[in-house]
C-alpha cells in the first residue's frame, strides 16, 4: 500500500493488525479465502490473468465485504474498479499476487 500511495497514507490504511477492528479483519480474511478458493479453482491458471484482471476481483470482493458489515457503505468503500484512485488498484493487484504466491 505505501509503495502505491501517492503522500503518507491515514492511520486507518497502515494499522497494524492487532488493532485493525474486528469488522476489517473479518472483511480481509473473507476477501483472502475468495482469491485462494479462485486461485485453486483455477487448477493454476490465475497466474495468466491480467493486473487489471487481478485487481478487479480482489476489489469486487471487498466491495461485497462492505456491503455485508454496513448497511449504508461510504461511496468510496463501494466504487466500482474503474472510479478507485490509480494506488487502491495497484494495491489491489498486489494483494492478488501475494495471496497466489502463498
Amino acid at each position: 500500500m505505501r509503495q502505491h500511495f501517492p503522500r503518507e497514507p491515514k492511520p486507518g490504511y497502515v494499522t497494524p493488525w492487532d488493532d485493525t477492528p474486528e469488522w476489517e479483519r473479518q472483511a480481509a480474511g473473507s476477501v483472502y479465502a475468495q482469491v485462494r478458493q479462485f486461485v485453486e479453482v483455477s487448477g493454476g491458471h490465475a497466474a495468466r490473468l491480467s493486473r487489471e484482471q487481478t485487481s478487479r476481483f480482489v476489489a469486487t470482493c471487498w466491495t461485497a465485504q462492505m456491503y455485508r458489515h454496513f448497511e449504508n457503505p461510504k461511496s468510496g468503500y463501494v466504487a466500482d474498479w474503474p472510479d478507485l484512485p490509480k494506488w487502491q488498484q495497484e494495491t489491489d493487484a498486489d494483494i492478488f499476487e501475494a495471496i497466489e504466491r502463498g
